[in-house]
């Protein structure tokens, strides 16, 4: 489809793609990695030609319809409805629509008698209202409200003027625009910033049945996983490409830098050999030729590269003074900001204990940031709040940009934060190397900033904070992967509390052991991460789900609590209630194991390894069959046990993952 061969792409004196060959596959769904500044946008706007290259040549069909999504661009402010803007990309409809009702005027006016002028105008029209149909011009109308629903739009939005919505709501409709023409290839640049989770999922399930190429850009590991079957890297100016997805990519690429730095070792060693055989024996006659040709296969030998030390950064939190076992109490609350504006109401009441780490998710708009306010005490509400004891907060909001000193270089901005017996400058300047300024960076001015760099150094400050109370209010937005698993880490270390934002469903399932979610006015939790949240929500789908969530929190009750004989009573009946599911459910249906005992979780892992034993025989025995000469002689016969063979197969990796899944419920 698109052929780059030999492209070279310098800014200044930074070379930024080097000699770079790469052919994109059709119809395939490609992740591009590589560390921040490596190219991966200026290589999408290569392709769209807002860039040019220095040398080399670009081969893009002249047919070849491109829908490319920027990281960043300027939007335009509209009074243009949201639906009629979204549509507003099939100008070509638009026109032959506004002809097909000109000429329906026209046959309307004309006389009695003009057969000839009624022919003529026939014909035009038919031709006019076949290319319509040819454009499915009467689905246009239906596949711009699935598509901005999809995005998170609600019926009463899309007659409302596009000004009227902020920038991040804006940007999903420039989503439309682009998927909504169907275009062969997708150049899409970071299309999750400015998506909630359930949009997210939306933008995975519509890519997944788009049947052209994607080339893709994220920071957000989840998505690259469940959407991409190509990784290609950029570093150092070229392309590598791995089969799978991001968690493949590493795998292979650790792979693969192992066995470079072993073929390096190797030949190093054996450089070395040649070298002193070269030394001891160069001016004896008798060795000439062994000498010269060692020689020689020195100078043929095409020599490996060492690898370059990756730089990691061990970001830890500053030790903070415990807090009382309860953090924050909430009553039950409301708030509103007029008549039609309710975001909660009567709900909680929430506790916050310590070391709880805490999710909190659900729609743009549907009051995320408004709770965190609430809990930062930043907005007033309906209801009581306590903090508990010895609880010191630091809040990282959205705008907290805004509190930075712009005269400050970055540097002096975090210098002015700490305590310079606490943290050198050595120390300062690895922190921002980890949330990307690097070198020189660091003496940058504050004013001189993007809003992406501000949002980083204000988080880094943050983070430097000695608090033993986080709320952040989406943390990862404008950062990269390694970034992102820096930041993961430093909160997994954490020995406090923290309360989060975050649309990075990774991330979420890394650092939080249980998850907000806001709906209906009102705020409900669940015990775990991001995954099993998805677990109980799926497997509650049909009924309110509240049963369950009682129930899981009765059976993760805190081994430091005293349970009562209520209690112990309580959650005996509840295993017992599963066991007995259990018992009646074949090993392969059931899921709810975590409501089993251990003595429970025990037998079932030795009834899952007897049948293991029972399938891998059964395997043996087909395999055996077919080796033997009789049955590949027999096409049917032999077709028969190679359709049982993949069928057992089939089994022995849902028993696999089903002994993998049971033994690590039973070890936690």
């Amino acid at each position: 489809m698109i052929t780059i061969k030999d492209i070279n792409i310098s800014f200044g004196s930074k070379k930024i793609l080097n000699n770079l060959n790469w052919h994109i596959k059709t119809g395939k769904k490609i992740g591009l990695v590589g560390s921040n500044g490596a190219g991966k946008t200026t290589l999408l706007e290569l392709i769209t030609g807002s860039v040019i290259q220095d040398t080399g040549e670009l081969s893009v069909p002249s047919l070849l319809s491109i829908g490319y999504l920027p990281q960043e661009f300027h939007l335009k402010t509209t009074d243009r409805k949201l639906l009629d803007e979204t549509l507003s990309v099939f100008k070509e409809i638009k026109e032959l629509e506004s002809e097909s009702e000109q000429l329906l005027e026209d046959i309307s006016n004309v006389k009695d008698g003009d057969e000839q002028n009624f022919k003529n105008l026939s014909i035009k029209l038919d031709k006019v209202q076949a290319e319509l149909k040819a454009r499915d011009s009467d689905t246009v109308k239906t596949r711009g409200e699935k598509m901005l629903m999809g995005l998170g739009f609600n019926v009463s939005d899309l007659s409302k003027p596009l000004s009227t919505f902020s920038f991040g709501w804006r940007m999903r409709v420039e989503i439309a625009k682009i998927l909504i023409v169907k275009p062969q290839i997708l150049l899409l640049d970071e299309p999750t910033n400015h998506l909630d989770i359930e949009s997210i999922a939306w933008l995975e399930g519509y890519l997944k049945s788009f049947e052209g190429t994607v080339l893709l850009v994220s920071h957000d590991k989840y998505f690259l996983d469940r959407m991409t079957e190509i990784t290609a890297e950029i570093c150092n100016g070229k392309i590598t490409e791995y089969k799978g997805n991001y968690s493949s990519y590493l795998e292979q690429r650790q792979s693969r830098m192992e066995n470079q730095q072993s073929a390096y070792e190797n030949q190093k060693r054996l450089i070395s050999q040649y070298e002193r055989f070269i030394e001891r024996f160069r001016y004896k006659n008798t060795k000439a030729r062994q000498v010269q040709s060692r020689i020689k296969m020195l100078d043929k030998m095409e020599r490996i590269d060492p690898l370059e030390s990756e730089h990691t950064v061990n970001f830890k939190f500053p030790e903070t003074k415990r807090s009382g076992r309860s953090v924050f109490n909430l009553s039950s609350f409301s708030k509103s900001f007029d008549e039609e504006t309710i975001v909660f109401k009567d709900a909680g009441p929430l506790l916050i204990e310590r070391g709880d780490k805490i999710g909190l998710i659900g729609k743009n708009g549907i009051g995320k940031s408004t709770l965190i306010r609430i809990i930062a005490d930043k907005e007033q509400f309906n209801g009581i709040k306590d903090f508990g004891h010895d609880v010191d907060v630091a809040y990282f909001a959205q705008n907290q940009a805004e509190t930075l000193n712009t005269e400050n270089t970055i540097l002096e901005e975090l210098q002015k934060s700490v305590d310079s017996n606490v943290h050198n400058e050595t120390e300062l300047r690895t922190i921002l190397g980890a949330f990307l300024f690097s070198g020189d960076d660091v003496y940058k001015k504050i004013k001189v900033l993007s809003g992406g760099e501000k949002s980083r150094v204000a988080l880094a400050k943050t983070l430097l904070s000695p608090k033993n109370f986080l709320i952040l209010d989406e943390p990862t937005n404008h950062l990269d992967i390694q970034s992102r698993n820096v930041l993961m880490a430093a909160l997994n270390q954490y020995s406090g509390t923290y309360l989060l934002v975050s649309h990075d469903r990774y991330f979420l399932d890394q650092v939080c052991n249980k998850i907000w979610y806001i709906e209906e006015k009102n705020v409900h939790e669940y015990p775990g991460n991001y995954t099993e949240y998805l677990y109980f929500k799926e497997s509650n789908s049909n009924n309110s789900g509240l049963s369950k969530q009682l129930e899981t929190k009765n059976l993760k009750n805190d081994d430091k609590m005293p349970l009562s004989k209520y209690r112990r009573r309580e959650q005996a009946e509840i295993r017992n209630k599963y066991f007995k599911k259990f018992k009646e459910a074949s090993i392969k249906d059931f899921k709810d194991w975590q409501y089993l005992t251990k003595n429970q979780l025990s037998n079932a892992i030795i009834e899952i390894e007897n049948i293991i034993e029972k399938e891998e025989i059964h395997k043996r025995e087909i395999e055996e069959l077919l080796n033997k000469k009789d049955t590949y002689n027999n096409i049917d016969k032999s077709n028969e046990l190679s359709t049982e063979l993949h069928k057992t197969d089939s089994k022995l990796a849902v028993l696999y993952d089903k002994w993998n899944d049971v033994t690590n419920i039973l070890e936690q």
